[in-house]
């Protein structure tokens, strides 16, 4: 659901280098399924990687796909709503989250265990879809959260 008539904060799309990052803790063989559709180019992104993805303008909430694993940035002014829908799913996910999220109480109920994080050097860069912009950080933190992704430490720094 790309969200994008909702609100214009929730328009910072990734850049293809910042998926490049985490291209090694991304499973191969696995059904990966990127629901928050921004402007599409994230299917073209993996793709340049060597990896399929389910990437439709379509409703997260009320999909249907069969997929393993949600990789993505989502909407953060919908994070409350998309947090609980990734509970009831209990699928494993890494998404691109800002590190403040560690300290909302419902985010730590609903992923207390099995959550691990990657943690890049650098500041992750967004591209605003409105603006020319390419290289927008925003004043914090933004994190790869990584839940039942059976990563080999649970905090990784790249």
């Amino acid at each position: 659901m790309s969200f994008t008539l909702d609100k214009d904060s929730d328009n910072y799309m990734t850049n293809e280098i910042e998926w490049l990052r985490i291209k090694d803790f991304i499973p191969k063989d696995k059904i990966i399924y990127a629901p928050f559709y921004g402007d599409g180019k994230q299917k073209e992104y993996f793709k340049n990687m060597g990896i399929d993805i389910i990437h439709e303008d379509t409703d997260f909430f009320t999909n249907t796909f069969d997929y393993d694993i949600i990789i993505d940035n989502p909407p953060f002014s919908k994070k409350k709503d998309i947090f609980k829908k990734l509970k009831e799913l209990e699928k494993p996910f890494i998404l691109i989250i800002p590190s403040v999220m560690l300290c909302y109480k419902y985010f730590q109920e609903y992923f207390s265990e099995h959550l691990q994080i990657i943690v890049p050097k650098t500041r992750i860069k967004f591209q605003q879809l409105n603006s020319v912009n390419k290289n927008y950080t925003p004043p914090y933190a933004s994190f790869f959260f990584c839940y039942k992704m059976k990563l080999k430490k649970d905090l990784t720094f790249i």
